[in-house]
Order: C-alpha cells, then sequence, then structure tokens
C-alpha cells in the first residue's frame, strides 16, 4: 500500500491508529518535533478555499485521516486508507503513552473552566503523567509571551483546542520556537475529557453517522456541515478527470 493516499491535494498518511501511535512514540524518544493534524472533509475543504492554510498542512510531519467521509473518499478514488484514525482516539493513545512513560504534557485551549476540569480528570485517570501547564484558549494567539511560556515547560506533547484553523496556525509558530515536542490541534476534545460532552454513542460510530449525531447536539454547526456535500462533489469531479485521463 502507498505511505500516503492524497485526497484533493492533502497527503494523508495512511496508517493505522497503531502505526501512527509507534512512529509518535518514537520521534518523542529522539526529542523530535512533530507538528500532527487530524484532517476531516471540513479541513480538506477549507484548505483547498484558503492557500495559506493548505501551505500550512503541507508543513505539517502528518497528517490523519480523521472522518469517515475521507476513507470513502479514498476508496472511490481507487487508493483505499487502512482504517480511519480519529483525532480523539490519537489523543487518548498520546495520553497513554505519557502515562506509561511518565511524559510532560501540555493543555492548552477552550474554556477556562473546560480545561481545568480536562487536567483534573486526566490527572485521575492517568496518574503518571507529567501535567507541566495548562491555560484556556482565550488569548492573543499571536502573544509570543505565551508561546515562552509554554516552551519553559519543556513539555513533550501539547494538545492545542483552539479548533481549526487557528490551532494549526499557532502550532507552527510554537514549533518554530520549540526544542522539541508533538503538537497536535484536538478541536472540542477537551469538552469531552472535562465530561462536558459525550461521545456520540457506540451505534452512532459504528455506522459513522456521528456528524449527524454532532449536527442534532449542536444545530449551530450546520454552516460548517455544508462542507460535506461540496466535498462529496469534488471527489467525484476528481474520479472523473481520473477515468478521462
Amino acid at each position: 500500500m502507498q505511505d500516503k493516499i492524497t485526497i484533493l491535494g492533502i497527503p494523508f498518511d495512511n496508517m493505522t491508529r497503531k502505526e501512527f501511535l509507534k512512529q509518535l512514540y518514537l520521534r518523542m524518544e529522539h526529542k523530535e518535533k512533530t507538528f500532527l493534524v487530524t484532517a476531516n472533509p471540513e479541513i480538506v475543504m477549507y484548505a483547498r478555499n484558503h492557500p495559506s492554510y493548505y501551505n500550512l498542512l503541507m508543513e505539517a510531519d502528518y497528517i490523519a485521516p480523521d472522518g469517515i467521509g475521507i476513507v470513502r473518499a479514498a476508496r472511490k478514488l481507487d487508493t483505499p486508507i487502512k482504517e480511519r484514525v480519529p483525532g480523539f482516539e490519537l489523543m487518548m493513545g498520546l495520553l497513554e503513552i505519557a502515562n506509561l512513560n511518565q511524559k510532560r504534557v501540555y493543555f492548552i485551549g477552550a474554556h477556562e473552566e473546560v480545561v481545568n476540569q480536562t487536567v483534573k480528570n486526566v490527572g485521575k485517570k492517568w496518574p503518571d503523567i507529567k501535567i507541566v501547564g495548562h491555560r484556556n484558549g482565550y488569548f492573543n494567539h499571536t502573544d509570543p509571551e505565551v508561546i515562552n511560556e509554554v516552551r519553559a515547560a519543556r513539555p513533550d506533547i501539547i494538545f492545542v483546542a483552539f479548533g481549526f484553523p487557528k490551532q494549526e496556525q499557532w502550532i507552527k509558530t510554537y514549533l518554530e520556537k520549540a526544542d522539541h515536542g508533538i503538537a497536535v490541534g484536538v478541536g472540542g476534545s477537551f469538552d469531552v475529557l472535562s465530561g462536558n460532552a459525550k461521545r456520540a454513542p457506540y451505534l452512532v460510530q459504528r455506522f459513522h453517522v456521528e456528524w449527524l449525531y454532532r449536527l442534532l447536539k449542536q444545530p449551530s454547526r450546520y454552516k460548517r456541515m455544508l462542507a460535506l456535500p461540496l466535498f462529496i462533489k469534488e471527489i467525484y469531479k476528481q474520479k472523473k478527470k481520473e477515468k478521462a485521463k
């Protein structure tokens, strides 16, 4: 199988969750700076329409296929991806690794009460993690003092919960200054870890309709969901072009 699968210009790493975590652990042990992106169809379409964000994604060390839409698109284009790798599950895997190896972790993003509760819950579930700092996401994201503050904590893993594209933009700036560390944007994952929100029920995940579950829970997401039919349309256009060759 190919190492990378390109979907509408975005090169996804064709690895299982287990393979991703193995690679990330090795880079962590070697103190390599690592920019990890978990991309779904919304992110792909946003990058397609925003060249600066697309160029930013091209600098990522890894892009994981977060979203069944990515997996199905790859299959439609006859370039199958091994499996869907949800960003939340990668985060959970990294927390397990951090706990087993007493790694240093920093949490940044979300509301103050959400990130505080996230840190408390993580500390209870994974007591051997070294939580070296946390702060909410409500600050000037171009403030160099925040980057210096995070750098001073020397984290091995930084979870950034601003939502795209802001989290990836901040990560790029942070990693330009940092000495080491895995940095990953985790969107609304702190809401789940804090207990303020729940992941979709197992059957919803099993039948890959989490997008519908989230839309029902948060109707205000409908504008973001408009990217899905556009994504499907673009996949069919790409398939048609390939057939015409």
